[in-house]
C-alpha cells in the first residue's frame, strides 16, 4: 500500500487535512504526497491487467490481420503512446493538479468546461464498457458451473452481476487514492502469477498458429493490409496509450516532488506498456485458433477446466480499471465547478454507468461497438493532448505562470474566461481526426481516409493539427494574460499605497502643534 511519508511532527490537524484533501479541488500539498513511486507502477499495471486488453489483441486478428502484423502494431503503437503518456504523468507531480484542472490554462476558466465535460462522460462510458466485458467472462464461468446456459442471452443474470460489480467498484473508489493504491498493490501481484500460468499454458501447451497470416483465402495484401494495420494502430496501438493522457495527472499528483522525474516516468510508462503488450499478444495468439474476440469464448474454448480459476482472477482487472474511471470522473466533474463532494459523485457515476451497461448488453455486434468506441476516444484525446503538450512543454517553459491560478474561482483575472486559441485548436484537431479516420461504421470513415483506401492516420492528424493551431495562436493569449495580470497587480499595489498615504497625511496634520504668532 502506498503510504504518505510525513515527518515526525505530523499532527492530528495534518491527518485530518490528508483525509479531506481529495474532497475539493486543490493542489495536493507536499505533506500529503507519497515518496513511494512503486505505487504508480501498480496502479497502471492493475488498470491494464484486464480482459479488454486481450480482447484488443484478438481484435486485430478479427479484423483480418495476421499474428505478426498484430503484434507489430501492438508493440510499436504502444511504445509511442506510452512514451507520450509519461509526459502527462510528470505534469501531475509538478503541479499537484488533476488533468482537467491543468487544462484550464489552455482552454480558459469556463472554456475548460468543454474538455472536462467530455472527460466526465467518457469516464462513465469506460466504466460501462469494462463492466460489460466482464459479463461474458462471468457467464462463461457460470456456464462451467452449470448455473446458466451460456448460449442464451441471460439478460437478467448479466444485469444482476453488473449491479454487484458496479457496487464493488464504487465502494473502492469512494475511499480515494489511498484505497485505490492499496487495492492495486495487494491484488496485482497474484493476478500476475495467474496470468503467467495462463500464458505458459497457452504458448507452450496449445496449438497456437504462430505463422497465422489471416483467414484462409482472405489474407490481406498490399494497401488493404497497410490500411488494416493503420486502423488497428488507432484502436489498440498508439490509440490505447493516447486514451490514458487525460488520466495521468489525476494520480501522479500524489507523488512527492522529491522523487526523480526519470524514476516516476519509467514506473508509470512500464506499468502501462508491459501488461498492455503482454495481454494483447496473448489475446492475439488465442484468437489464431478461433478468430473470436469474445473474452468468455476465448477462455472457455482454450483453457477448459482451467477456465474457472483464470476467470475468477481476471475479474480483478476490470474492477482495477474502473476504480480509476470512477475516480477520474469525480475530479473531472469537480473541474466543471459542480458543487458536489467527490464521494457523492462516485455514487452518481455508478448509477449512470450501470444504465449504460444495460444498453451495451443489448448490443449484439461486439466488435463494431468496441471499435467505434475506441476510435471515438482517439478523436478528442489526441487533439487535447497536442494542445496540452504545446502549452506545458513549450509556452509554460518560455513564459512560466503560477500554477495556483488554475485553482482561482470564476472571475479571476489570471485566466481567460474562454481561451479561444485552445478551444478552436481542440475542434480543429477533432475535425482533422475525423477526416483521417477509418472505422467500421460509415459515420467514422472520414473522406481523406476513404480516398487513401482506408488508411487511418487520425491520431497523428488530430494531434498535429491541434498542436499547430495552438502553437500559432496560444502564445498571444498566454502572454497577454500574464502581462495584464502583472499590470493589474502593479496598479492595485500603487492604489493601495496612495490610499495609505492619504490616510496618513490628514492624521499627521491633526496631530501637529499649531504655530503661534
Amino acid at each position: 500500500m502506498i503510504n504518505n511519508q510525513h515527518g515526525p511532527n505530523t499532527s492530528p490537524a495534518t491527518t485530518q487535512h490528508d483525509e479531506d484533501v481529495e474532497q475539493e479541488l486543490q493542489p495536493i500539498p507536499e505533506g500529503s504526497r507519497t515518496r513511494k513511486v512503486s505505487g504508480q507502477f501498480w496502479i497502471w499495471a492493475g488498470a491494464n491487467l484486464a480482459p479488454i486488453n486481450w480482447v484488443l489483441g484478438a481484435l486485430g486478428i478479427h479484423l483480418g490481420l495476421g499474428f505478426a502484423d498484430t503484434v507489430t502494431v501492438l508493440v510499436l503503437g504502444n511504445l509511442i503512446g506510452m512514451i507520450l503518456f509519461g509526459f502527462f504523468v510528470l505534469l501531475g507531480q509538478r503541479t499537484g493538479a488533476t488533468g482537467m484542472v491543468l487544462a484550464r490554462a489552455a482552454f480558459g476558466r469556463r472554456g475548460n468546461y468543454v474538455p472536462a465535460a467530455i472527460q466526465a462522460t467518457l469516464g462513465i462510458g469506460w466504466c460501462a464498457v469494462n463492466t460489460w466485458i466482464i459479463l461474458d467472462l462471468v457467464m462463461a464461468l457460470f456456464g462451467s458451473l452449470g448455473w446458466v446456459d451460456p448460449s442464451q442471452p441471460n439478460y437478467g443474470w448479466k444485469i444482476a452481476v453488473a449491479a454487484v460489480i458496479m457496487a464493488l467498484q464504487v465502494i473502492i473508489a469512494f475511499f480515494g487514492y489511498k484505497a485505490i493504491a492499496a487495492f492495486e498493490r495487494w491484488t496485482v501481484p497474484p493476478t500476475i502469477l495467474v496470468l503467467i500460468a495462463m500464458s505458459a499454458v497457452a504458448w507452450f501447451g496449445m496449438d497456437i498458429d504462430w505463422g497465422y497470416a489471416g483467414p484462409p483465402g482472405e489474407i490481406l495484401q498490399g494497401t488493404e493490409r497497410i490500411a488494416a494495420m493503420s486502423a488497428v494502430m488507432t484502436a489498440i496501438g498508439i490509440g490505447w496509450g493516447i486514451t490514458w493522457f487525460t488520466y495521468a495527472a489525476d494520480y501522479s499528483r500524489f507523488v512527492s516532488r522529491s522523487i526523480p522525474k526519470k524514476k516516476l516516468y519509467l514506473a508509470s510508462v512500464l506499468g502501462q506498456f508491459i501488461p498492455v503488450v503482454w495481454l494483447g499478444v496473448l489475446g492475439a495468439s488465442l484468437a489464431t485458433k478461433s478468430g473470436s474476440i469474445d473474452p468468455g469464448q476465448l477462455i472457455v474454448e482454450n483453457y477448459g477446466v482451467l477456465a474457472i480459476p483464470v476467470l475468477l482472477m481476471v475479474l480483478h482487472g476490470p474492477i482495477a480499471t474502473n476504480i480509476l474511471n470512477i475516480y477520474t470522473f469525480s475530479v473531472a466533474a469537480q473541474a466543471l465547478d459542480v458543487r458536489i463532494k467527490r464521494r457523492v459523485l462516485n455514487m452518481i457515476v455508478g448509477v449512470v454507468a450501470l444504465i449504460a451497461v444495460v444498453f451495451f448488453i443489448y448490443q449484439e455486434n461486439f466488435a463494431t461497438v468496441l471499435d467505434s468506441w475506441l476510435i471515438g476516444l482517439v478523436a478528442w484525446v489526441a487533439a487535447w493532448g497536442g494542445i496540452m503538450l504545446v502549452h506545458y512543454y513549450y509556452l509554460d517553459r518560455r513564459l512560466p505562470a503560477d500554477t495556483a491560478r488554475l485553482f482561482d474561482p470564476i472571475g479571476t483575472t489570471r485566466l481567460p474566461v474562454v481561451n479561444w486559441a485552445g478551444v478552436g485548436a481542440l475542434f480543429a484537431g477533432i475535425f482533422a481526426t475525423w477526416l483521417f479516420m477509418y472505422g467500421l461504421l460509415p459515420a467514422t470513415q472520414g473522406p481523406i481516409a476513404v480516398a487513401m483506401g482506408g488508411l487511418d492516420l487520425s491520431w497523428l492528424a488530430g494531434g498535429l493539427t491541434s498542436a499547430a493551431v495552438y502553437a500559432t495562436f496560444g502564445p498571444r493569449v498566454h502572454r497577454r494574460f500574464l502581462v495584464d495580470h502583472a499590470l493589474t497587480a502593479v496598479t492595485k499595489e500603487a492604489a493601495a499605497e496612495a490610499s495609505a498615504r492619504r490616510t496618513v497625511e490628514p492624521a499627521s496634520e491633526s496631530t501637529s502643534t499649531p504655530t503661534s504668532f
